[in-house]
């Protein structure tokens, strides 16, 4: 702006769409809103889904939806002089979190090995992948990993979309003697039916929607009784504007938000909302190119206090990996 300040939004994609995601960031979007107050988050979100809706309404439009709303909290969080979760309303700084990582194809004494190194960092609660090619696999793992933490010990597991609904009750009653705090995407994102009936039929609290792109989906989801944790990522769902009125949502049906990806901006979008669930922290995060990676203490991250969203990319490193 006029006096120097400056938002900061991004998002991310699997090896896919990044062209098609900066074209429409750099070309689509700012004729949309040229001219117009970038304070009103609000009327730019609305401006910007419906001048695109045709050719959107998700995909590589709603990433970079994503990514401009972000930098407008950032900028509106830096001109309040305010951490962006303070400037959301506030609620606790201090989230419960969890390690994730890629893990499903390690043998099982990496997976431990991995587990451990988790635990040295501070991390108090663990989420393991599922998926293997014959679920007795998956339960040998499970058991494993279960035995190795210890009861009560907070543990998730997470099927990227693998089964089909059958299957998914299936695991889920396999995988419910050792006490699983959540299972995750069992199935297809797009089943709302299905994901009724695992969470009917099955034995487990489910976690789903990290590839939902909007409100309106999650309303669908969350209104079937298909999710006990409803899992906004906000680089892909909308951006901070979208994720905090899913995490209203959930908490309207009595429903705690957990998160995807991305965890050092979603620090702050759980420690504005008192339904806050666990925050997903990742393997493959940005540590190695922002100056201030994610605080963890004795299982809890903490949100900064450093205005705006806080993160500050090292553009020397990320230089070194333009695509």
């Amino acid at each position: 702006d006029a006096d120097g300040a400056e938002g900061v939004g991004y998002t991310f994609t699997v090896g896919r769409n990044g062209g098609a995601v900066h074209d429409i960031l750099q070309r689509e979007i700012p004729d949309v809103v040229q001219g117009c107050d970038a304070e009103l988050t609000e009327f730019l979100w609305n401006r910007v889904w419906w001048e695109l809706h045709y050719g959107g309404r998700g995909g590589p439009t709603v990433l970079a939806l994503s990514a401009f709303d972000i930098a407008l909290w950032d900028l509106k969080a830096k001109r309040a002089g305010l951490p962006l979760w303070r400037l959301l309303g506030g609620h606790d700084r201090h989230v419960p979190c969890y390690a994730g990582g890629i893990d499903l194809d390690l043998p099982l004494d990496g997976l431990l090995r991995q587990t451990e190194a988790n635990l040295a960092k501070g991390f108090r609660a663990i989420k393991m992948k599922v998926g293997r090619p014959r679920l007795s696999e998956d339960v040998e793992r499970v058991a494993a990993m279960r035995r190795h933490l210890g009861d009560g010990f907070p543990l998730m597991v997470d099927a990227n979309m693998t089964w089909s609904v059958d299957a998914a009750i299936r695991a889920a009653r396999a995988f419910a003697p050792h006490d699983l705090t959540w299972l995750e995407e069992p199935i297809s994102p797009d089943d709302i039916a299905g994901h009724a009936r695992v969470v009917r039929q099955g034995a487990l609290p489910i976690a789903a929607g990290e590839n939902l792109r909007s409100v309106w989906d999650f309303r669908h989801l969350i209104a079937s009784g298909g999710v006990t944790f409803p899992e906004p990522d906000a680089t892909n769902c909308g951006g901070v504007t979208a994720f905090m009125k899913i995490a209203h949502l959930a908490e309207a049906f009595n429903l705690p938000v957990t998160s995807h990806g991305a965890h050092d901006l979603t620090i702050h979008l759980l420690a504005a909302v008192p339904n806050r669930s666990y925050l997903e922290a990742h393997g493959f995060g940005l540590d190695g190119y922002i100056a201030d990676p994610l605080e963890i203490r004795e299982g809890m991250a903490l949100a900064p206090e450093r205005p705006g969203h806080g993160i500050r990319f090292d553009w020397t490193r990320l230089e070194k990996i333009r695509a």
